[in-house]
């Protein structure tokens, strides 16, 4: 049944698929690939007796702020993959099957694999009864069999060479929303929504994790929406929402703001880090299910995959084999246009201070202006290369120290959250390289962490991480 942020909800959902679907099949898209043989990496809910040996979790917590305005309800939608293990059987000379490693056709070579089956929990309520003790009685449960399916393979002239085994295995679960008004001149609600396998182990199951993603909500992510309200921002909030925005609570899964910039009645949360207003680039062909890749390299590089590589890809999955007929069908002015495009063009002179390294990586080096011919004694990244950086500090005062080439800091970021791994550096103990300065007056210090293994060929390429001096502090101890 749709609901009025029907066409929001259209929208998130496009860009949800990135993140239920990612990882799905990489690059080769074969079953055989060695990267398709550890799958699921992002949004998995196991049942809690499986926390313990997977490493996974049971919960994923979503809390965040909205206006109600003349909103008075909220319309919630969560979906998951839940895992089908195929099986591939070949029929016999006396009308039985027997399940076997492959079965070769003349259009695909069909194999064992993990599918992922969409599935979708609805809530439609109102405010008032997701308030207090109200709001107990409204959980949503949901309880999805076991179940066996059989697709009979054929051939092109409809005799019966096969079949396919679907087995798919037991999943139960809970939505628990909570709707609390914050105390305070603006009537802002702090919303909250769990999710939860509740799904008992059965007693004769193994305790690794293969066994337990059956069981498994895989890719978990939420759609919220509230018709006539707002949802606030949680990475750029209001500055009278900060103290409460910094209050919401969020385990295994990142809200943000969803469809196009300006609305913000839909909310996407997701288990993968996004920005608000995440959009599909409009060049993008469709889904490859490799976010870590660019689409001009894996359709390139899909192209070039031998005939019996490619059947064997259109066998393994259904999406895979969309994507094999996606590539071989490209027209020519759709390749083109996967080569690159500029979103929008900025001047890197101006006088609005930047808040890190271009790029949007800890790796990415400022905006120092760097010329790349080679200099006498100086590789191309070195600041000392570049003429117009000769007034550059080679030293900064951090809690009246000195900090200079040398010196060792301890990493503490995070008050701009502009890394996703800064979680994995805070407290590390790091040299620092150099002080450089940017284009836009900022200095930054160019640092290796003291315990990376890749520390050498970090200093041989001139591959820092770069921090702001604020966000590192000065060991007293001798640099090493």
């Amino acid at each position: 049944m749709g609901h009025p942020l029907e066409g929001g909800f259209e929208r998130a959902r496009a860009v949800a698929d990135a993140v239920l679907f990612e990882g799905y099949v990489l690059y080769p898209y074969r079953a055989s690939a060695a990267k398709n043989r550890l799958r699921w990496q992002f949004g998995v809910l196991v049942p809690p007796a499986w926390t313990a040996t997977t490493g996974e979790h049971a919960v994923q917590r979503t809390e965040c702020l909205l206006e109600p305005r003349s909103g008075d309800r909220l319309h919630a939608e969560l979906r998951f993959l839940h895992v089908r293990r195929r099986t591939v059987e070949r029929l016999d000379a006396d009308g039985g099957y027997t399940e076997v490693p492959e079965l070769d056709l003349p259009d695909r070579v069909l194999v064992p694999w993990d599918e992922g089956h969409e599935e979708r929990v609805l809530i439609h309520e109102t405010f008032a009864g997701l308030t207090g003790d109200q709001a107990v009685t409204h959980a949503v449960g949901f309880d999805l069999p076991a179940a066996v399916e059989y697709e009979p393979v054929t051939d092109a002239e409809g005799r019966t060479l096969g079949r396919l085994v679907r087995r798919r295995q037991r999943i139960a679960g809970e939505l628990r929303p909570r709707v609390e008004e914050l105390p305070g001149p603006y009537r802002v609600l702090r919303l909250t929504v769990s999710v939860h396998n509740t799904t008992v182990a059965p007693a004769d199951s193994g305790t690794d994790r293969e066994t337990a993603l059956a069981h498994s909500m895989i890719g978990t992510h939420l759609l919220l929406g509230v018709p006539g309200g707002r949802f606030l921002s949680l990475t750029d909030p209001p500055e009278w929402a900060r103290p409460a925005a910094a209050s919401c609570h969020n385990d295994h899964t990142w809200p943000v703001l969803a469809g196009p910039p300006g609305t913000e009645d839909v909310m996407l949360s997701s288990p993968i880090i996004l920005e608000d207003h995440p959009a599909v680039a409009e060049e993008s062909p469709g889904p490859l299910y490799d976010a870590t890749e660019i689409d001009e390299i894996l359709s390139l590089r899909t192209a070039a995959l031998t005939e019996r590589e490619k059947r064997e890809a259109r066998g393994t999955d259904a999406r895979a084999a969309e994507v094999i007929d996606l590539v071989d069908d490209m027209p020519d002015a759709v390749r083109e246009r996967l080569h690159g495009a500029i979103r929008g063009l900025r001047e890197v002179t101006g006088d609005e201070p930047g808040d890190g390294p271009s790029g949007g990586g800890r790796d990415s080096a400022p905006r120092t202006g760097l010329s790349l011919p080679q200099g006498p004694g100086h590789p191309w990244w070195d600041p000392e290369q570049d003429p117009e950086g000769a007034g550059t500090a080679t030293a900064v005062v951090i809690d009246g120290e000195t900090v200079r080439a040398g010196s060792r800091v301890r990493l503490t970021p995070g008050a701009r959250r502009s890394d996703a791994q800064d979680a994995f550096l805070v407290g590390r103990h790091a040299t620092v390289e150099a002080v450089v300065g940017d284009l836009d007056g900022e200095t930054h210090l160019a640092v290796v962490v003291d315990d990376d293994p890749g520390t050498d060929v970090r200093r041989a390429q001139g591959r820092f991480l770069y921090f702001k001096p604020d966000e590192v502090a000065p060991l007293k101890e001798e640099a090493p």
